[in-house]
Formats: structure tokens, C-alpha cells, sequence
């Protein structure tokens, strides 16, 4: 026993060893309870801080206790490299954060999320000479091929979402992603059998490398901007499945339970996305949903506006109002104006909630995000699913910015590319008020047929200067 337990220099390594793996437990018990807290805005704070707590204690321990398998721990050299580069990489990521708009947060979602992909395809890359067995091989290959797809996607939807990239849309597209799909899962198979790569490992898996990285790019490059709240969560599975890999290829069990949570969140909700955009995972994986086109075979109506001193009065002589936020509220940065707006209505007593849809904004939960950041509470917003069957009996239903998830063409034009696509349904309100800069489209590129309905008036203008005209105004009631 004491041979098992002490080492020449005096380190007890067994101890050491069980250190070690308990603090990885309790860094998986911190990731559950972080990722639990999460899924409330109130406690979502909170959340972040124990997350990053569990992970700070993996990466302590790691450096102090970890020991290679000639059982020598990390050098001092080493330690120092690695403590520099977390440094530099808090630093910056720190700077990057306070200084990003709350509007080009998917944007610093996705940017974030192609830096989770790269590192773990590196790791998987430069290990992969060194592999041995064929089960650690197949696991090298995959988070390599996963790595590498989702650090590509992740920039071409990073800049998507900027407006740097345009979509290509072209009908053999899909062809091409199934193609290269299925190249990349025959490598794997070939490599990890042994019928190809065993003279020289590097090539292989460099080719590997840059075939998962053009997969990437082209299965994001066709996707339409409306559905790029599904892409992101897709690419956010990706990465924590990479991780996953990289923790198998070390046999580190903070990695492997880390990444297997942000997989299996990722994963979940990529299938609620899905869901609520009426598409198939199928799709999405061979980039072949997107855009939309014309869309619609109902004939146009009648525009009708309304000004904003009857607007105010309308909304101030109501028992129940309505708001509906999109992106267009995220991009005038309306939302502290809106919550000005709802305070003033409350106070009127007017019962004032806030209708969420899935996919509203560029990100899952963007408009949650949003509007905590204005202290809107959590209790007046309200999910689509929720809210849609007390609208009929709301006086009425604002839309601020938003659009496809307010298309009525979605359950009553088999014509349009969202038909089946669940949506807030304002059309059944009393009155709507649409907020507008134009006559613009949506992200889907088809004619929203809820700004002709009978019961809707258009007030156009930037979304915070008519909201804060409509706040004068009812100031002045």
C-alpha cells in the first residue's frame, strides 16, 4: 500500500488522484446548478457565477494535481505558458463583453462559440499522431470533424448576423453539404480502421480537417437570417460535444461533463428551435431550409396608419395590452423606452405582458435578454404558447420590430415557406398596432400579411422615437 501511495520525492499521488477527480464532481454538480439557474432570468446571474465557479476549480486542480502518464506533474514552464494564456484570454474576452451592444450579442454568441470549436479541433488535431486504439481514434476524428464544423459555421453565422455575409442560395447546394457529409463520415470510417492513414497520420487528419471545415462553411452559408436562432443553437451542440471529445482523448472528466452538458442543453434546444420554426433537424444539418422566398397567394390589402395622439388614447383606455418585441425593438434600443411605456400603462391600470416567441430576435432568448436589461420582470413576460389564448380578449397587441412570428400567413396560406411555423397570433386581437420603420420585409423575405388586416393600424417610424411620443402623449392624458 505504501508503494501505491508514496512516491521518492514524498508526494502522495494516490491522494492527489482523489482529489482530483472529486474536485471534477464537484465542478459537474457546479455546471448542473449553474445550468439550472440559467433557465431563469432572475437567478441567471447567479447561474454564471457558479458555472465559472466549477470551472475555475477544474482548471486549479488540473494545474496542481494532474500528472501525465509517467506520472510527472505539469512543469513550471508549463504552468506559467498556461496561467499566461488564461490570463490573456480572460482579459480580452472580459473587454470584449463589457464593450459588445446588447444588439450584436448573437453575434458575440457565435464568435465565442467558433473559439470552443477551434480548440477543441486543435486538440483533437495535434493528438492524433499519437492515438492509439481504435475507440480513442474514432472519438480523436469526431471531435476534430465537430470542432471544425462548428468553428466555420460559427464565423460564416457570426458574420451572417453582422450583415458581412450574404446567403447563397442555390438548388444543388444541399447536394453538395450531403456529399461532403458523407465523405467526411467515410474518412472516419477508413481512418479509424485502419485501411487508410496508418503511413502518415498528419496528412489524414489535415485532410479531414479541411473538408469538416468547408462543411461548415457551406451548410451555414444557404440558411436564411430568420432561422438563425436554430444554426447557433445547432453550433453551440456542436462545440460542447467537441469539448466532450477532447476531454475523452485526455481522459479528463471536467471536460467530458462540461462538454456533454453544453451538447445535451445545445441539443434540446435545437429541437424546441426547430419546433417553433416548423422545420426538420434533417434540414438543418444539410443546410436546406432558409430565406423563403415571395411567399404567400393572398391578395393585398389596405394600409391603414394612425397617429400617435390616437394611438395614446387607444392604449391608455384599455384593460389589456399586449407587446409583442422583435429585433427591430433590439436595434432602435427601445427596450428601456418600452418598459417606460408599460410603467406608465400599469400605473393607469392597464394589465400590461409582453409575448415571447421562441425565435424572436437573432439568438434563443434575445428578447429575454432584452428586455432584463431594461428590470422588465420576469412575470409580465409571457411564452407564445401561453399567451395565444388570452390575445382574442386583449384590446391590443403592440408589435415592435417584429415580423415572421407574427404572420398569420403561417396557419392560413399553405403557399408560404413559414406555413406550419407556430406563431403569436395578434391577428386575433381587438386592435393592432404595428411599429415600423417601412414596408419592409422580414428576415424570411415574404409580405406579412398581418399589417392589412382590418383590425390593424400601421404607426411608422423608428421604434424608440414613436415610443417615446407615445409616452408624451399619454403623459399629457
Amino acid at each position: 500500500m505504501d508503494k501505491i501511495l508514496t512516491t521518492t520525492d514524498g508526494v502522495n499521488f494516490a491522494t492527489g488522484d482523489a482529489i482530483l477527480e472529486l474536485s471534477y464532481f464537484l465542478a459537474a454538480i457546479l455546471f448542473v446548478i449553474g445550468l439550472k439557474l440559467l433557465s431563469h432570468p432572475e437567478t441567471a446571474r447567479k447561474g454564471n457565477l457558479w458555472a465559472a465557479s466549477g470551472m475555475v476549480m477544474a482548471m486549479i486542480t488540473t494545474l496542481l494535481l494532474h500528472k501525465d502518464p509517467d506520472g510527472n506533474h505539469i512543469s513550471l514552464t508549463n504552468s506559467i505558458i498556461i496561467i499566461a494564456a488564461i490570463a490573456a484570454a480572460g482579459i480580452l474576452g472580459w473587454i470584449i463583453a463589457r464593450r459588445v451592444k446588447m444588439t450584436a450579442m448573437p453575434q458575440l454568441v457565435s464568435f465565442f462559440n467558433a473559439t470552443g470549436g477551434a480548440a477543441s479541433a486543435l486538440v483533437a488535431f495535434l493528438e492524433f499522431p499519437n492515438i492509439t486504439g481504435k475507440g480513442v481514434v474514432i472519438v480523436t476524428l469526431a471531435g476534430l470533424t465537430i470542432g471544425s464544423i462548428s468553428f466555420s459555421g460559427s464565423l460564416i453565422a457570426y458574420g451572417k448576423l453582422d450583415g458581412k455575409v450574404g446567403d447563397i442560395r442555390v438548388s444543388f447546394m444541399k447536394y453538395i453539404n450531403m456529399f461532403l457529409l458523407i465523405v467526411v463520415v467515410s474518412l472516419i470510417v477508413l481512418i479509424s480502421s485502419g485501411i487508410i492513414g496508418e503511413q502518415n497520420p498528419g496528412l489524414v487528419a489535415l485532410v479531414l480537417l479541411a473538408i469538416a471545415l468547408v462543411y461548415g462553411v457551406l451548410f451555414v452559408m444557404p440558411i436564411g437570417g430568420a432561422d438563425m436562432p436554430v444554426v447557433i443553437s445547432l453550433l453551440n451542440s456542436f462545440t460542447g460535444i467537441a469539448a466532450a471529445m477532447a476531454g475523452f482523448i485526455y481522459n479528463n472528466q471536467a471536460m467530458i461533463l462540461g462538454g456533454i452538458l453544453v451538447g445535451a442543453a445545445g441539443t434540446i434546444l435545437t429541437v424546441l428551435m426547430c419546433r417553433a420554426m416548423n422545420r426538420s433537424l434533417l434540414n438543418v444539418i444539410i443546410g436546406a431550409f432558409g430565406g423563403g422566398g415571395a411567399g404567400g397567394s393572398q391578395e393585398h390589402g389596405t394600409i391603414k396608419e394612425i397617429s400617435v395622439s390616437d394611438a395614446s388614447i387607444l392604449l391608455a383606455y384599455s384593460r389589456k395590452v399586449v407587446i409583442v418585441p422583435g429585433y427591430g425593438l433590439a436595434v432602435a434600443q427601445a427596450q428601456h423606452i418600452a418598459s417606460e411605456l408599460d410603467e406608465m400603462l400599469s400605473e393607469k391600470g392597464v394589465d400590461v405582458k409582453y409575448a415571447i416567441h421562441p425565435v424572436a430576435g437573432r439568438m434563443p432568448g434575445h428578447m429575454n435578454v432584452l428586455l432584463a436589461e431594461a428590470d422588465v420582470p420576469y412575470d409580465k413576460l409571457v411564452e407564445m404558447d401561453d399567451i395565444n389564448p388570452t390575445l382574442p380578449n386583449t384590446d391590443v397587441v403592440i408589435v415592435i420590430g417584429a415580423n415572421d412570428v407574427v404572420n398569420p400567413a403561417a396557419e392560413n396560406d399553405p403557399s408560404s415557406p413559414i406555413y406550419g411555423m407556430p406563431i403569436i397570433k395578434a391577428h386575433t386581437a381587438k386592435n393592432i398596432i404595428v411599429m415600423k420603420r417601412g414596408m419592409g420585409k422580414g428576415y424570411a423575405g415574404i409580405e406579412n400579411f398581418l399589417f392589412f388586416d382590418d383590425k390593424t393600424r400601421m404607426l411608422f417610424g423608428n421604434a424608440k422615437d414613436s415610443l417615446q411620443k407615445l409616452v408624451t402623449e399619454i403623459k399629457s392624458l
